[in-house]
């Protein structure tokens, strides 16, 4: 077995490239796969503009055409050295388990293979081939917690040579940590706007990343709690507007869900008032949401809320598995938990 903790991955990185041949990255957080991805590709030295010497698949790609990935592998770049297959997949794609299993029954091949995945369950699928092979080196990739975001922001804004308070920090970590690749975007669009600064207040990060929650999964949330429809579409169309995957707003409804389920048992149990239990209970909710959480505890019941995060996680698994239909599983999902929110 060939597996790094997702706490130990970026260590290993910085380390340089591990021994193995064959490279397996997954998760929920797609964000921080693709970012890891491409630095397992930089670190291979194949030069990543050379069409020759990069190969790059998708899991469709693998199931409309099977052997594709072994002829790969076993053909050499043009001219000479080592060449690199990149694939992305959901890593439920028959072909793509297939093949890579064979692979890990071959002897070495100089070709470096990089293979995206979704978020797996253990002992299945591409995850059962690293599980049981030591020549796949799997990589998990989980949503940032509170020290990867903390360290995220360290790493940017000290980047950009600059300063920030403990009161823009705590807003920013309050914003960050559900996809690596959109924190640091939001990071990077905050550092550009404070340039000519030494040090970056709350102001700022409200100036920015306040804009940015016109279009952040926070809308939409907001909007599915309040049975607001019209919210919804709305707070969607700017998502998609702004390029925001829709699987974050799935598992940003999901997380709210499973915190209010919390909430709702504390109150039954200690019988005490929504606004008692936020206190205690919320303290990661933005002080301009709790009031909106506290509404919606007196509105959805234990069991609506179990039901609908069931249909939440349902959704999240189908966009995995189907990931080109990712918009509209999501869109459906999303309305159906907005109408069900509605009518109660």
């Amino acid at each position: 077995m060939a597996e790094l903790k997702s706490h130990e991955v970026d260590a290993a990185l910085r380390r340089g490239l591990p021994s193995q041949k064959l490279y397996l990255i997954y998760g929920p957080d797609r964000g921080l796969v693709s970012e890891r991805a491409r630095r397992i590709a930089e670190l291979s030295g194949v030069p990543l503009d050379d069409p020759f010497s990069v190969v790059r698949l998708d899991g469709s790609d693998l199931q409309a055409n099977p052997g594709r990935l072994m002829e790969e592998v076993s053909s050499f770049g043009l001219f000479g050295g080592e060449k690199l297959v990149w694939v992305r997949g959901s890593g439920t794609e028959k072909a793509l388990i297939d093949e890579l299993g064979a692979l890990t029954k071959m002897p070495a091949s100089p070709t470096i293979v990089v293979v995206e995945a979704g978020d797996l369950k253990k002992g299945t699928g591409l995850r059962k081939i690293a599980e049981t092979s030591g020549a796949v080196l799997a990589m998990p990739c989980y949503a940032d917690d509170a020290r990867a975001v903390q360290a995220l922001i360290d790493g940017e804004i000290s980047h950009a040579g600059l300063k920030i308070t403990a009161e823009a920090r705590e807003r920013l970590a309050e914003s960050l940590g559900g996809d690596r690749i959109a924190s640091r975007n939001e990071l990077r669009k905050l550092a550009l706007y404070a340039q000519g600064q030494d040090m970056i207040d709350e102001e700022d990060v409200t100036a920015i990343i306040g804009d940015a929650s016109a279009v952040s999964v926070d809308d939409a949330v907001d909007a599915v709690l309040k049975g607001d429809v019209d919210g919804l579409d709305a707070a969607l169309r700017k998502i998609a507007a702004s390029k925001t995957p829709l699987f974050l707003v799935l598992q940003g409804c999901l997380r709210q869900f499973q915190q209010m389920d919390v909430m709702l048992a504390e109150m039954d149990d200690k019988r005490l008032p929504p606004g008692q239990v936020i206190a205690t209970l919320g303290r990661g909710l933005h002080f301009r949401r709790k009031p909106l959480v506290e509404a919606a505890l007196k509105h959805w019941s234990g069991p609506l809320l179990r039901r609908e995060s069931d249909r939440l996680q349902n959704a999240i698994l189908q966009t995995r598995g189907r990931a080109v239909l990712e918009e509209q599983i999501a869109m459906h999902a999303l309305l159906a938990v907005t109408v069900a929110g509605r009518r109660r």
